[in-house]
Protein backbone atom coordinates (compact mmCIF):
# COMPACT_ATOMS: atom_id res chain seq x y z
CA UNK A 1 0.00 0.00 0.00
CA UNK A 2 1.21 3.48 -0.83
CA UNK A 3 0.67 6.38 1.55
CA UNK A 4 0.66 9.87 0.04
CA UNK A 5 0.88 12.70 2.58
CA UNK A 6 0.38 16.40 1.86
CA UNK A 7 0.70 19.21 4.37
CA UNK A 8 -1.33 22.36 3.77
CA UNK A 9 -0.34 25.76 5.25
CA UNK A 10 2.75 24.35 6.99
CA UNK A 11 5.80 22.16 6.38
CA UNK A 12 5.56 18.75 8.03
CA UNK A 13 8.71 17.38 9.64
CA UNK A 14 10.10 13.90 9.00
CA UNK A 15 8.88 12.55 12.35
CA UNK A 16 5.27 13.47 11.61
CA UNK A 17 5.43 12.04 8.10
CA UNK A 18 6.91 8.74 9.31
CA UNK A 19 4.30 8.57 12.10
CA UNK A 20 1.50 9.01 9.56
CA UNK A 21 2.92 6.39 7.20
CA UNK A 22 3.50 3.88 10.01
CA UNK A 23 -0.06 4.29 11.35
CA UNK A 24 -1.71 3.87 7.97
CA UNK A 25 0.39 0.86 7.03
CA UNK A 26 -1.15 -0.97 10.01
CA UNK A 27 -4.50 -0.87 8.17
CA UNK A 28 -3.31 -3.61 5.83
CA UNK A 29 -3.98 -6.06 8.70
CA UNK A 30 -7.71 -5.31 8.40
CA UNK A 31 -8.11 -5.27 4.61
CA UNK A 32 -5.55 -6.84 2.29
CA UNK A 33 -6.62 -5.08 -0.91
CA UNK A 34 -6.04 -1.43 0.01
CA UNK A 35 -4.66 0.34 -3.06
CA UNK A 36 -3.44 3.55 -1.45
CA UNK A 37 -4.10 6.19 1.19
CA UNK A 38 -4.11 9.94 0.60
CA UNK A 39 -3.58 11.95 3.78
CA UNK A 40 -4.04 15.72 3.95
CA UNK A 41 -2.79 17.53 7.05
CA UNK A 42 -4.19 21.07 7.29
CA UNK A 43 -3.66 23.91 9.75
CA UNK A 44 -6.26 26.65 10.07
CA UNK A 45 -5.40 30.09 11.39
CA UNK A 46 -8.12 30.33 13.99
CA UNK A 47 -8.16 30.92 17.73
CA UNK A 48 -9.68 27.46 18.32
CA UNK A 49 -7.48 24.90 20.03
CA UNK A 50 -8.61 22.26 17.55
CA UNK A 51 -7.25 23.98 14.44
CA UNK A 52 -5.57 20.93 12.88
CA UNK A 53 -7.57 18.85 10.40
CA UNK A 54 -6.65 15.40 9.15
CA UNK A 55 -8.42 14.26 5.97
CA UNK A 56 -7.91 10.74 4.68
CA UNK A 57 -9.06 8.98 1.52
CA UNK A 58 -8.50 5.22 1.34
CA UNK A 59 -8.92 3.54 -2.04
CA UNK A 60 -10.05 -0.08 -2.08
CA UNK A 61 -11.39 -1.94 -5.12
CA UNK A 62 -14.82 -0.57 -5.96
CA UNK A 63 -14.95 1.90 -3.09
CA UNK A 64 -13.42 4.95 -1.40
CA UNK A 65 -13.42 5.58 2.34
CA UNK A 66 -13.14 9.21 3.43
CA UNK A 67 -12.53 10.43 6.98
CA UNK A 68 -12.14 13.99 8.31
CA UNK A 69 -10.99 14.69 11.85
CA UNK A 70 -10.18 17.90 13.73
CA UNK A 71 -7.97 17.77 16.80
CA UNK A 72 -5.43 19.66 18.87
CA UNK A 73 -2.54 17.72 17.32
CA UNK A 74 -2.08 15.81 14.10
CA UNK A 75 -1.18 12.70 16.08
CA UNK A 76 -4.60 12.73 17.77
CA UNK A 77 -6.32 13.27 14.43
CA UNK A 78 -4.39 10.46 12.75
CA UNK A 79 -5.07 8.03 15.62
CA UNK A 80 -8.78 8.85 15.56
CA UNK A 81 -8.96 8.48 11.77
CA UNK A 82 -7.09 5.15 11.83
CA UNK A 83 -9.41 3.76 14.54
CA UNK A 84 -12.47 4.74 12.51
CA UNK A 85 -10.99 3.33 9.31
CA UNK A 86 -10.26 0.01 11.02
CA UNK A 87 -13.98 -0.37 11.77
CA UNK A 88 -14.96 0.65 8.23
CA UNK A 89 -12.45 -1.69 6.61
CA UNK A 90 -13.62 -4.63 8.73
CA UNK A 91 -17.21 -3.88 7.76
CA UNK A 92 -16.30 -3.52 4.09
CA UNK A 93 -14.40 -6.82 4.08
CA UNK A 94 -17.31 -8.61 5.78
CA UNK A 95 -19.74 -7.25 3.17
CA UNK A 96 -17.39 -8.34 0.41
CA UNK A 97 -17.11 -11.82 1.93
CA UNK A 98 -20.90 -12.08 2.37
CA UNK A 99 -21.55 -11.09 -1.24
CA UNK A 100 -19.15 -13.79 -2.48
CA UNK A 101 -20.97 -16.44 -0.45
CA UNK A 102 -24.35 -15.43 -1.92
Amino acid sequence: MKVFTQSVNFNADKDLLSFVKEKFLTLTKFHDKIIDAEVFLKVFNTSDKENKRTEVKINIPGRELIIKREAKTFEEGVNSAVDNLKRQLKRSKEKQRDSVIL
